[in-house]
Order: structure tokens, then C-alpha cells, then sequence
């Protein structure tokens, strides 16, 4: 029924119209011309001859007479080269003031590579973030969460990473962006010099929320073409509690029969198929996939991190400013860390375990508890493993770092405190004088 007029409209609720209409299929794009101008909108349910869609404009000035045409396609987005160093909103139009995109329109949403296809991880991709490269190193095809609370730099922490990690393209989706933040981040990469291998698709608080659902697939589908041509890409995606949110608000208007804590039931696998984009391809190029996950309250039971667990590889845990080193995990960094250098897994390993001894020792400090000579070797090690390899403001390489733990293993103890195999120790234990 491919571009037939309906001017019928049952039922308007929220940014959510109901008409009936034949031919239709899900997810499928149509123009709703009102008082107001027309506006794209999308299907997002059918039930019989009952075709629910969501406004992106929202309803504002819909009457039920209103025109609705179907355009009998889904969603699409351009895709070139031209795409690189350019800002889009979810709909996958300029908001930089520049011009339209020309090139091959691709659909969005698509399915996820096929599980057979796949190839086991096998390289690391560097950040410069001691906290990421040592102790969980990010590696090539990878999904991993960065779980936080609001009010810690995680949009800070993303664009560092988009400024260092050695890729060869950059993919940003904001979902629910203060203005300011979404300004930040462009602002930063623009004056970094990182903007030209980055492209942004941009949803502020203040647009339409059917736009917010449209990022992670509009970022994902531009990542896989670029993947499929070669490239290593890094798909950095802030905050995909505030897309959960939008679900969950699409879903009342719908009057869905809502799961846990008002969200809908297929939260898991509308989680599940946006991170499972993440591949490596045999022969060409990847999907590395980074994403904020804000936790209300820092409860990490609550359905989206808690969802998000299941389906990732690992997670950041972002507390006070710095990567946590308890909790934060890698599930794929022992596919890397071998073959990097023959001290990198016992730097990693020692330095957490005397830091576990530190946090034991500040415990019997602020009991009252009188400090050994031990105790104090430990106060003075966490002390400049927080501040000199913690902090995030510190990007060195993975070898620099690696050297800065064994100088600041060597400053604070003796080499036989430290449990290190001396094979390890005389290779590699910094020469006194």
C-alpha cells in the first residue's frame, strides 16, 4: 500500500498516533502533514489492521483528520566519507549548519552479524588510560559498559578516550544530552583535532524523544559500513539508561503492561541486539563498542545495568573521578595481555593485591590503629598508585606504564615484599643509583 494517503487518525496519545492502515510493516517511516507541517514518523506496533506511530515531532497540532502517508521504507541514513567530522540528530540530519549528506542511504536497525561469522578477539585497542591498557585492557570487537552515577566526568572520560584510542574511526551517539555536554564533547574533539575521524549523532534533552531511540542504530549502521570497508571503529554511546527511559516512556504512552520498574519487558533483548553489533570481521575491519550505563541512586540492581551485565563483557565501574580497580573487569583482556609484554600480567596482578592491602590499611589507620613499618610502605604506595596511574588526566602508552609500576614498586618496597618471581625481579626491577 506503498504511498496511500490516510486521513483517518483513531487515537492520539502523548507523540503516539493509532490509525488503521493495510500493507504496513514494522518499523516502517511515514510523513504526518498537520497544522503544525508535516513530520516523519515511524511504526512501532501493529496489532491487526491497527497501526500504531510514534511522531517525531510529536503530536503538537495532529487533529484526526490529519494526512498520513507511508513511505514504504524503514529508516535510512546517508553514508560516505563525507559523514567524517560532521554532528547529525538522531534522524540523521545536520545540526552543524553544514550541508546534506550525498551517498547510499542505509537502513537502521538492522540484524546483528551472525554468530558463526565471527573470529575470537585477539588485539588490544590502546587508550593511553593506564587504568584501561594495564589493568582491563579494552580489546578489538569488544562491548563493554561504563557503569556510573550522575555527576562523575564519564562524558569527560568518553572524550578522552575518542581523542586517544588507536582507531580508525570514532562513532559518538549521545542519548539525552544537556546541551552543555552535548557542546563539550563536540567543542573538546573540534579543539583536539579528533573531529575529523569522528562522527556524531547528537539527541539533547530538549528534542524529540523517538530521535533518542534512533541513535544507537543510526551509530551502529555507519559504524558497520565503515567496519565492512576496513576500518577499526569505536562506537562510544552516552547514556544508555536515558535510552532505556525513552523506551520506558514510549511503552506508558502505549500502555504496554510494563516488567521491572515500569520498564517494558523487551528490554534485555532491545539492550542485547544494539550491543551485540560488535564484531570483528575476517579480513576487514571491526566494531568496538564503549557505553555509558548511569545507575540511579549507584544501585546496580536497577533492570538497565542490571540487563546490561548479562549481555556485556565486563564493565568500568567510574567512582570519585577514576576507573575503580575493584569491580571493573575485562572479561577478554587475558585474549591480549600475554602478548603485550612478558611483565604486563604481573604488574597487573601485583599492583591491585598490594593496593587490596592498602585499602586495609587506611581501614586499621582511621581505627585508630598504630602502623607498622609495612603499613606504612602501603600508605605511601597507594597514595602515588591513585595519583600517578589512577587519575585519570594521566595518558601514557601501555610500555611507559608498565615502567612506572615497576618505579613505583621499587620506591615504596623491597623486591622480595613484593611476591614477584625473581626471574621477573632481575629483569625487570629498576637498578638503584
Amino acid at each position: 500500500m506503498h504511498n496511500v494517503a490516510y486521513h483517518r487518525i483513531e487515537r492520539i496519545a502523548g507523540s503516539v498516533i493509532s490509525l488503521k492502515a493495510e500493507g504496513v510493516a514494522n518499523q516502517e517511516l511515514a510523513q504526518v502533514t498537520s497544522s503544525f507541517g508535516t513530520s516523519l514518523a515511524r511504526v512501532i506496533r501493529i496489532d491487526g489492521d491497527m497501526v500504531d506511530l510514534q511522531v517525531f515531532a510529536g503530536a503538537r497540532g495532529v487533529s484526526t483528520d490529519s494526512e498520513v502517508r507511508f513511505l514504504g521504507e524503514p529508516m535510512k541514513v546517508p553514508y560516505s566519507e563525507a559523514l567524517l567530522g560532521r554532528v547529525f540528530n538522531g534522524a540523521g540530519q545536520p545540526r552543524d549548519n553544514g550541508p546534506e549528506v550525498d551517498g547510499e542511504r542505509i537502513a537502521i536497525g538492522g540484524p546483528s552479524v551472525n554468530p558463526a561469522k565471527r573470529i575470537i578477539p585477539k588485539t588490544m585497542v590502546r587508550t593511553g588510560i593506564p587504568m584501561i591498557d594495564v589493568f582491563n585492557t579494552l580489546v578489538v570487537s569488544q562491548k563493554l559498559p561504563i557503569f556510573s552515577i550522575a555527576g562523575e566526568p564519564y562524558n569527560e572520560l568518553l572524550a578522552r578516550i575518542a581523542l586517544q584510542a588507536e582507531v580508525d574511526v570514532i562513532v559518538l551517539g549521545g542519548m539525552g544530552l544537556k546541551h552543555d555536554d552535548y557542546l563539550y564533547l563536540k567543542d573538546f574533539l573540534e579543539k583536539n583535532g579528533a573531529l575529523s575521524r569522528t562522527v556524531m549523532f547528537m539527541h539533547t534533552a530538549s528534542d524529540p524523544i523517538v530521535e533518542c531511540l534512533l541513535v544507537p542504530d543510526a551509530s551502529l549502521a555507519v559504524a558497520e559500513k565503515f567496519a565492512t570497508e576496513g576500518k577499526n571503529v569505536l562506537v562510544l554511546l552516552t547514556d544508555m539508561t536515558n535510552f532505556a527511559d525513552a523506551m520506558k516512556e514510549i511503552a506508558i504512552t502505549m500502555e504496554q503492561i510494563p516488567s521491572n520498574r515500569g520498564y517494558p519487558g523487551d528490554l534485555y533483548s532491545s539492550l542485547a541486539s544494539r550491543y551485540e553489533k560488535a564484531v570483528d570481521f575476517e579480513g576487514s575491519g571491526s566494531i568496538t563498542i564503549l557505553a555509558v550505563t548511569t545507575m540511579p541512586g549507584d544501585d546496580v540492581t536497577h533492570p538497565v545495568p542490571d540487563n546490561t551485565g548479562y549481555i556485556t563483557e565486563g564493565q568500568f565501574y567510574l567512582r570519585k573521578g577514576r576507573i575503580e580497580p575493584f569491580g571493573s573487569l575485562s572479561r577478554l583482556k587475558q585474549q591480549v595481555n600475554g602478548k603485550t609484554r612478558s611483565d604486563h600480567r604481573t604488574i597487573m596482578n601485583t599492583m591491585i593485591q598490594l593496593y587490596a592491602s592498602y585499602k586495609e590499611t587506611l581501614e586499621k589507620q582511621s581505627m585508630g590503629f598504630n602502623m607498622s613499618t609495612w603499613d606504612q610502605k602501603l600508605l605511601k604506595y597507594g597514595t602515588r598508585f591513585e595519583k600517578e596511574m589512577m587519575d585519570l588526566s594521566v595518558n601514557i602508552p601501555l610500555e611507559q606504564a608498565l615502567d612506572l609500576g615497576w618505579t613505583i614498586l621499587a620506591d615504596c618496597f623491597e623486591p622480595e615484599e613484593t611476591g614477584i618471581p625473581s626471574k621477573m625481579i632481575s629483569q625487570y626491577w629498576p637498578k638503584k643509583g
